[in-house]
C-alpha cells in the first residue's frame, strides 16, 4: 500500500470527518459537496455546517467536536501492517458502479485489487443455512460467470456465500467479498483461507474500521455495497427472512437487475427466491438467461459464457471426457488421482494429498462442474 505523507494526511482527513459523530454516508457525502472538499470541510464553522441540509446546531457542534475522537495514525499503522489499502471516492480505483448508488460509503478498505475489469460485475447471495442444491447452483454459476469474465461479489458468509467465491476461484476467476465488519477481523473464522484466496484473486473489500467487530446491524449497510457494486444479484436459496433479501431489495433501489433460481416448491430455504420471482425477479435456470437480462453487454460475451456453462455442466449420461483430455492444474490432477468410483471422504482426500483444504476445496469444486466427479452427502466425492 503507498502510504506516502501527503496520501497519509489526505485519507487522514477522511477518516477524521468520516468516524466523527453524526456523520453517515449520505451527510458525508452532502459536507463535501457544499464545501467543496474535506480539507474546508474540517476547517467550517458552526453557522457554516449548519446551511447544510440534515445538520442542525447541536449536530454540527458535535462533528467539530468530535473530529480528533478517531485514532487516524493507529488505524493507517494497521492498514500498512496487515496490506490494505484505503481508497477514497476521489480515487480511481474506486468502483464506478459503486459511486452511483444512493448513499455510496466515502472509502473502501481494500485487501487485494481493483481493477477495471471488475466493472463486469454480478453478485451471487443467498442463505447460510442451504442445502447441496444450493452449493453446487453457487459454485457452478459462479464459474461459468467467471469463465465468461464476471467478477463475482459475494458476502464471504457461510453456505451460498462461500461456495460462490469458491466456483469462482475454481475457474480462476476474480470474485470480491465484502465483509461486515472490519479486515483485522475473518468473518467467519473458518473462511481464513478463503479470505487469504480471495485477496490473491480479487479483493476483500469493508467501510468500516480495521478492527470493527462483525455485529448484526452492519449487514444491511454491508448488503448494499455488495448490490451496489454489481450489475446484477442472482439470489439462490433465500428464506422469508434471509438477509439476500435485503441485498436484493438495495438492488432494485439503485436500479440493478435482480434474478433468482427457483427451488422446491415445499422447502423453507427457497420460500424468499420464489417470492422475489413473484414480485417480477427475473427466473434464472442458466446462464444464457443472465445474458438476456444483461443484453447490453454484446452478444459475444453472451455466446462465451454460454458456452463456458455448457463445459461446466456437461451431463453425466452422456460419454465424459477422460481427465487426461482436460486441461487440469497440477491441484485437480493430485485431487482425482485420490479419488475413485465408489466414494472417497474429504478426510481421506486431505490425508492422501498433502494438500491444504482451501486447495482441495477449490479442486473438488473445478472436477465436479467439469463432469469428472460427483459430491455424495456426507462430504463423500468419487469419480464418475
Amino acid at each position: 500500500m503507498d502510504l506516502d505523507s501527503k496520501n497519509s494526511e489526505n485519507i487522514g482527513n477522511w477518516l477524521r470527518l468520516r468516524y466523527a459523530d453524526g456523520v453517515g454516508p449520505k451527510i458525508f457525502s452532502r459536507l463535501l459537496e457544499n464545501l467543496n472538499g474535506v480539507d474546508n470541510v474540517l476547517g467550517a464553522s458552526v453557522h457554516q455546517l449548519t446551511k447544510i441540509k440534515g445538520i442542525g446546531e447541536k449536530t454540527a457542534e458535535q462533528i467539530l467536536r468530535t473530529l480528533k475522537n478517531f485514532n487516524v495514525d493507529r488505524e493507517l499503522a494497521l492498514a500498512e501492517k496487515l496490506g490494505v489499502s484505503i481508497i477514497n471516492f476521489e480515487d480511481s480505483r474506486y468502483p464506478l458502479a459503486l459511486k452511483k448508488i444512493y448513499d455510496p460509503p466515502p472509502f473502501l478498505y481494500v485487501k487485494g485489487t481493483i481493477t477495471r475489469q471488475d466493472s463486469l460485475a454480478i453478485s451471487i447471495v443467498g442463505s447460510r443455512r442451504c442445502s447441496l442444491y444450493g452449493q453446487e447452483q453457487a459454485s457452478r454459476f459462479a464459474h461459468a460467470l467467471a469463465n465468461a469474465g464476471f467478477t463475482i461479489v459475494s458476502g464471504m458468509a457461510k453456505g451460498i456465500d462461500s461456495a460462490a467465491h469458491r466456483g469462482a476461484l475454481a475457474a480462476r476467476g476474480r470474485t470480491f467479498a465484502v465483509q461486515g465488519c472490519g479486515l483485522c477481523n475473518i468473518f467467519p473464522k473458518e473462511n481464513t483461507e478463503l479470505f487469504a484466496s480471495i485477496s490473491e484473486n480479487g479483493a476483500c473489500l469493508s467501510e468500516f474500521p480495521m478492527e470493527y467487530e462483525p455485529l448484526a446491524e452492519n449487514f444491511p449497510s454491508r448488503n448494499r455495497i455488495i448490490a451496489g457494486i454489481s450489475t446484477a444479484v442472482l439470489v439462490i436459496e433465500a428464506s422469508e427472512n434471509s438477509g439476500s433479501l435485503i441485498t436484493a431489495k438495495s438492488a432494485l433501489e439503485n436500479n440493478r437487475e435482480v434474478m433468482a433460481i427457483p427451488g422446491k416448491i415445499d422447502s423453507p430455504l427457497s420460500q424468499g427466491s420464489h417470492t422475489l420471482i413473484k414480485q417480477g425477479a427475473k427466473l434464472v435456470d442458466c446462464v444464457e438467461d443472465i445474458m438476456e437480462a444483461l443484453g447490453y453487454i454484446g452478444q459475444g460475451l453472451k455466446q462465451h459464457a454460454i458456452e463456458s456453462e455448457h463445459q461446466s455442466v456437461r451431463a453425466v449420461d452422456k460419454a465424459n471426457p477422460h481427465a487426461n483430455e482436460l486441461k487440469l492444474s497440477p491441484h485437480e490432477k493430485t485431487v482425482y488421482e485420490c479419488l475413485n468410483d465408489q466414494g472417497n471422504h474429504i478426510e481421506d482426500i486431505i490425508a492422501d494429498s498433502n494438500l491444504e483444504a482451501g486447495q482441495i476445496n477449490a479442486s473438488l469444486i473445478s472436477l465436479r462442474l467439469k463432469g469428472l466427479i460427483k459430491q455424495h452427502p456426507g462430504n463423500i466425492f468419487a469419480r464418475l
